[in-house]
């Protein structure tokens, strides 16, 4: 039980598997003190996903994020889904309303704004087909982006081929050109794996300008490479940046003002 229920604190949360590694509470945090808000962001690790709305129940808590592995799980379990969040049928962003949970995918516009910063984009390659990576292509194609999505086995790519993504297994994928080239898998999160066959990476991005990492705070070994065959790379941190910002303004039902944001980004660049 919460002790928020003996105060008038808001309390919020980020649930995820790993969650230790997680800047979002001191982003949230920082921009809860900035601007004198009575509201607190804590880290809940979760093992099992299934658990997760009981445990946001239980908890009391006011709002929280979602990250991997359980936003697909957090989709299913939501009262209510808004927006885009509904085609994706993942969500990153929960919210209590009159004892009802509504869910968002703030993810999708987070790395839109992200990527903004390499200029102009027209064809994108996304490695991985889970809930952050079906965001991440989706929002590319309502921008009319020429989206590639490749996963290592078939199974998971049922949902790209209904969207028409077109998507392909690491077998069966062919070399071509891109723009931009998306890791949206946890390959290098917590260890110094690639997010697929070095030699296959390589010739990729012979053939590419950008590389992003939704992975941020580290150099990935996807980065890495990509560096080293001269390409431009960013990792996740304005892509985590930007959702906490539409996540923040879900969870106060406030605009903040570009002084907040300078905040929320600072506090991310400081160690946990």
């Amino acid at each position: 039980m919460s002790n928020n229920i003996l105060n008038n604190t808001q309390v919020f949360a980020i649930f995820g598997d790993p969650v230790e590694h997680s800047k979002s509470p001191q982003m949230h945090n920082s921009a809860f003190e900035y601007l004198n808000i009575d509201a607190v962001y804590k880290k809940h690790h979760l093992k099992d996903g299934k658990k997760l709305k009981e445990e946001f129940l239980n908890n009391l808590y006011n709002g929280a994020n979602i990250t991997v592995p359980h936003k697909e799980q957090a989709f299913k379990q939501a009262d209510e889904v808004i927006g885009i969040a509904n085609k994706i049928q993942a969500v990153n962003t929960y919210i209590k309303k009159d004892d009802k949970v509504i869910a968002y995918n703030t993810d999708a516009a987070g790395f839109l704004k992200a990527i903004e910063s390499f200029g102009e984009i027209k064809k994108v390659l996304i490695l991985g087909a889970g809930g952050t990576s079906k965001a991440i292509a989706l929002a590319l194609q309502e921008e009319g982006k020429e989206v590639v999505v490749v996963n290592r086995s078939e199974s998971k790519l049922n949902f790209f081929k209904e969207n028409n993504i077109k998507c392909y297994s690491w077998k069966n994928f062919r070399l071509d050109y891109f723009d931009l080239v998306v890791n949206s898998t946890s390959a290098g999160l917590k260890d110094d794996k690639l997010p697929m066959n070095k030699s296959q990476l390589e010739n990729i991005f012979l053939n590419s300008s950008y590389a992003f990492d939704c992975i941020y705070g580290k150099e990935t070994p996807f980065l890495a490479l990509a560096k080293k065959e001269g390409l431009e790379t960013k990792d996740g941190e304005d892509m985590l940046l930007y959702q906490g910002v539409l996540a923040f303004e879900y969870f106060t039902n406030t605009k903040i003002d570009s002084k907040t944001i300078e905040i929320m980004r600072k506090a991310l660049k400081e160690e946990n």
